[in-house]
């Protein structure tokens, strides 16, 4: 997320260009991580189950989302993507620092 999703806003995409920027990064920078593990076999056939299991809230999230963003005027769209960026931050930071 880090170097990705400042560098696509720096482009200046529109709200929609952004998001689907992200959803096609997401998507080749998840496919490229389970392809190694799975090639080194870091990754339980099992998982792939639950992985997929996983994708139905992912969807039904993506079209809450999209419902949202169109109601949204773009300057609350960003700083409402990029809050809930910083927020992901530091639960992931506070939870690490837990551990």
């Amino acid at each position: 997320v880090v170097p990705a999703v400042p560098y696509m806003q720096s482009l200046g995409l529109d709200r929609d260009r952004l998001i689907q920027a992200m959803g096609l990064w997401f998507s080749v920078a998840t496919g490229a991580l389970a392809l190694g593990l799975g090639t080194h076999g870091l990754m339980a056939a099992q998982s792939l189950g639950l992985s997929a299991l996983a994708l139905a809230p992912a969807a039904l999230g993506m079209a809450l989302g999209t419902a949202l963003r169109r109601r949204l005027p773009e300057r609350a769209f960003r700083r409402a993507l990029f809050l809930g960026l910083l927020g992901m931050g530091v639960y992931l930071v506070v939870k690490a620092g837990l551990s």
